[in-house]
């Protein structure tokens, strides 16, 4: 027979320090599960880069690049996001300055097939474009779709807004474009993408887009980015050239 502790039963008091010990421990055991707990991963990529071209002696010259970039991708659909700046100067004379955005979203519609909607705006001092508004309807396709290489091809109407060399217009385009990429490694990568938008009125005004690049990672989140990019205007404004082109190298960080 079990006597009694403090006036309590010892029976009842076993319990209930057993009871409380077990409530402790189930306790301790949902702290430790929620401190150990995986943080779901955020659907959105992100990465900056950042490059500067310094020379000083018997030439002077400045070039300085940033852009941001960021996707998200889902089984459905896809968003894409990016802006760019570059600054120049040969001789204390300025020789580059533009910035550039853009938004895209993809709407997967089959495996192969999606449809969507691009906005791009740009400003670019040197070829005299001291805004252009680009809104593109598009469908798209994957010509390949693989782990490691993809490649799509774009086309739509667009309606382009503008101010080159003084002069203000809107005026309908046709746009055809194409993205391409292939990781040969984990940590190496080779992207290309082109467009070219010619008014649908008047074919010789028409305006191309091309980038290649190269990209290889240095840590997990550091890389290092080297590119080549080219913006052609068939009709430039006067006194311009038709070509402009842009050899890069940066770090990039990716978020």
């Amino acid at each position: 027979m079990m006597k009694k502790i403090a006036g309590f039963p010892a029976k009842s008091l076993i319990g209930g320090l057993l009871g409380g010990a077990f409530l402790l421990a189930g306790t301790g055991a949902v702290r430790a599960e929620d401190a150990t707990a995986v943080k779901a991963p955020s659907p959105w990529t992100t990465s900056a880069a950042a490059g500067l071209t310094l020379t000083r002696g018997n030439s002077k010259t400045l070039l300085a690049t940033a852009n941001l970039g960021s996707e998200r991708k889902t089984a459905d659909d896809q968003v894409l996001l990016g802006a760019d700046a570059t600054y120049g100067e040969t001789s204390g004379v300025k020789n580059s300055e533009s910035l550039h955005g853009f938004g895209q979203y993809n709407r997967q519609a089959t495996t192969d097939f999606y449809y969507g909607l691009r906005l791009d705006a740009l400003h670019d001092a040197i070829a005299d474009v001291n805004y252009r508004l680009t809104l593109a309807p598009l469908v798209g396709y994957y010509l390949i779709k693989q782990t490691n290489t993809t490649l799509t091809v774009e086309a739509g109407p667009a309606f382009v807004y503008h101010e080159q060399g003084h002069i203000t217009k809107g005026y309908a385009t046709l746009r055809l474009g194409e993205r391409f990429e292939h990781k040969f490694t984990a940590t190496t990568r080779l992207w290309q993408t082109f467009e070219i938008l010619p008014q649908v009125d008047k074919f010789d005004n028409y305006y191309i887009n091309a980038e290649i690049g190269v990209e290889s990672a240095l840590t997990k989140h550091v890389s290092m980015r080297t590119y080549l990019q080219d913006t052609y205007y068939n009709i430039p404004a006067a006194g311009r050239e038709k070509n402009d082109i842009k050899l890069v190298a940066a770090i990039a960080y990716k978020f």
